[in-house]
């Protein structure tokens, strides 16, 4: 990740020469390898660069085309010299060139000039950035498909401030601490902020995944570019073709995150980030991939019984990749320092969040990118029903005579989803989410936090998919940003880049476009995709869950003595009602349990963030 930041008077005034520069100097950590700031009549840009593939050894940024527009980003970008060669074809380009030579960033300026706002169509991969059109006098912004890359931004009267860190915009002078109340009973209810489009604090917003913002004089305009496909279809007459074809994407999809050396795997004991590693080994023996590999993987060791170490060691053995655990048994409740580098720029609903900075501590030390096997899960999620109902509009009467006599001979027993739908009409269901009653009455009711909760309790119906409605409908699901931005730099303060092979837009629209079955049913095309590359005993392995509830494991664990010193922000008052918090230590119930943990999650936040925003203005007043 390279860290971004830039201003745009609306109104003609000059930028703020000094205050430009302290904000890049703060975020320097997010690229350590490079500095630099760009100051135009009333728009200026500042940008740290973090090296991480062969084309940034020369990158420099803020970046210029020929004094007209001028970028800065952090990205990367797919499908290289299928761009080139479409830029080649629509503009006097040396293709050659820039495929040896040519950024990323100098990819995206240079499609901006060709193409202007459309450009964005036509992008692939993780990318974050902002241009400044000087003949058109706007800022042309826009965030990838799925959010990978942060962007954040403030409107202060006439004055626009964005950056792809949220603490660079908390210190400017005018950004109040006020927050947004809206996040707040959000991350309340579900642990998370679910408006892709705001933030914790009331002077900051997100630009969404896949939307582009332009901002001119006039004001400011965010559209949304691009939507997951629902009318792809893909059949091919012979099994072995849809598991050729996928094994074709997905060593395009690792190819182009593998542009730099080494590569940390984030290896767990499943199928998903294993299918990750052997396709990464088997591109490392070639001359144009790296050739060095490094297996990660998250462990407990006595805490509760954990086999995904055993079966990581055996993936890593098999494909010849060094591998390292990480062991997280003896995290301590709220255990971090003082300093802002261990402090998260929102609320997390997870006492233990400081095994994520030694996780990522451990890799950085070794690696700047890391694979990763998420998103294989959502993209196939199997559903067999919409399929049928599918094939009978579509008259495909001997497909249907043939698949669904062989469902009904390997499906599960149907009677764990009987008693889950009979417990949600006449009982509680254990998968639902809590209404807590601990929520102070007058929050609640102003914000109308329980049609809140009931709004988002399932899946939303977006654009919804005729074959795979749950798998695309996932998709849009606002975890994936929060994700994303937890495991960011920005947060970690480690320059390690995660990258997610499975959410390349090449994998997305082949696997939106399969019949589900038989390739989803228990990821057969992902076990027929890995036959003889990975180790039976992995590549069979049916998808286990962690045993036990790993949140009351370390709240037993780590005892309760933090408990008796914790003292409660004022702020809490207004959200929480403490009278009746319910216990949680002996709690059994998984969803309860974080339920009742989220506010002492949210009363650390609001003491540490003030702490943090503090020692930052600071640093911007002194540097």
């Amino acid at each position: 990740m390279s860290g971004i930041v830039g201003m745009f008077e609306r109104g003609g005034a000059r930028i703020d020469r000094a205050l430009l520069q302290a904000l890049t100097h703060s975020i320097s950590y997010c690229g350590p390898d490079a500095r630099d700031t760009w100051i135009g009549t009333s728009a200026g840009f500042g940008h740290t660069l973090l090296r991480i593939s062969r084309e940034s050894q020369n990158e420099q940024q803020p970046a210029s085309l020929a004094g007209q527009y001028w970028i800065t980003a952090d990205a990367r970008i797919d499908c290289r010299d299928e761009l080139i060669a479409e830029m080649a074809r629509a503009d006097e380009f040396d293709s050659a060139q820039a495929r040896r030579s040519a950024s990323d960033s100098d990819l995206i300026l240079r499609a901006y000039s060709i193409w202007g706002e459309d450009c964005v169509r036509r992008l692939r991969g993780d990318f974050s950035f902002a241009i400044w059109d000087a003949r058109e006098r706007k800022l042309f912004c826009a965030r990838d498909h799925f959010g990978i890359k942060p962007f954040y931004y403030a409107e202060l009267g006439e004055l626009f401030l964005f950056s792809n860190v949220l603490n660079c915009l908390r210190q400017h002078p005018d950004i109040s601490a006020d927050l947004n109340d809206a996040a707040v009973g959000d991350f309340l209810l579900f642990g998370l902020n679910c408006d892709e489009a705001t933030t914790t604090f009331r002077d900051i917003r997100r630009l969404p995944a896949a939307h582009a913002m332009t901002v001119s004089a006039d004001g400011l305009r965010i559209k949304r570019y691009w939507t997951a496909p629902t009318e792809g279809r893909i059949r091919y007459s012979q099994a072995e073709d849809f598991v050729e074809h996928f094994q074709i994407l997905l060593q395009q999809a690792v190819a182009d995150r593998l542009r730099t050396a080494p590569v940390g795997i984030l290896l767990s004991g499943g199928l998903d980030s294993a299918t990750v590693a052997t396709t990464a080994r088997e591109l490392s023996r070639t001359v144009a991939a790296a050739s060095d590999l490094r297996a990660y993987t998250v462990i407990y060791k006595s805490l509760i019984p954990d086999e995904e170490g055993y079966y990581a060691r055996q993936v890593a053995d098999f494909l010849k990749i060094p591998i390292q655990f990480i062991a997280v048994d003896e995290l301590k409740a709220f255990a971090i320092s003082d300093g802002p580098e261990m402090h998260w720029p929102e609320p997390v609903d997870d006492p233990f969040f400081a095994g994520l900075f030694t996780q990522f501590a451990t890799i950085g030390a070794e690696c700047r990118v890391a694979l990763s096997g998420e998103g294989s899960d959502n993209l196939m999620h199997f559903q067999m029903w919409p399929h049928c109902k599918d094939m009978v509009k579509r008259r495909e009467w001997l497909n249907l005579a043939k698949q669904a006599p062989r469902y009904c001979a390997v499906r599960p027993s149907p009677w764990p989803g009987l008693r889950r739908r009979a417990a949600g009409v006449f009982g509680k269901d254990h998968t639902a989410p809590v209404f807590p009653k601990w929520l102070a009455p007058d929050f609640a009711r102003r914000l109308n936090l329980n049609d809140r909760a009931k709004q988002w309790s399932e899946l939303p119906n977006y654009q919804p998919h005729p074959i795979l409605p749950k798998a695309h409908a996932s998709l849009s699901l606002p975890h994936w940003a929060s994700m994303f931005e937890r495991e960011n730099p920005s947060v970690t303060h480690s320059p390690v880049e995660v990258r997610y092979p499975f959410l390349d837009l090449r994998i997305v629209n082949f696997l939106l476009a399969l019949p589900p079955f038989p390739y989803f049913f228990d990821k057969s095309i992902l076990r027929e995709a890995t036959a003889g590359r990975l180790p039976e005993s992995v590549r069979t392995r049916n998808k286990t869950p962690l045993p036990g509830n790993t949140l009351s494991k370390h709240l037993q664990h780590s005892g309760t003595k933090w408990l008796d010193e914790l003292n409660w922000s004022a702020d809490m008052d207004s959200y929480t009602d403490r009278g009746l918090m319910q216990p949680f230590q002996n709690e059994t119930d998984a969803e309860q349990l974080h339920s009742n943990i989220r506010p002492l999650c949210l009363n650390f936040w609001l003491q540490s963030v003030r702490k943090v925003r503090y020692n930052l203005r600071a640093e911007v007043r002194n540097a």
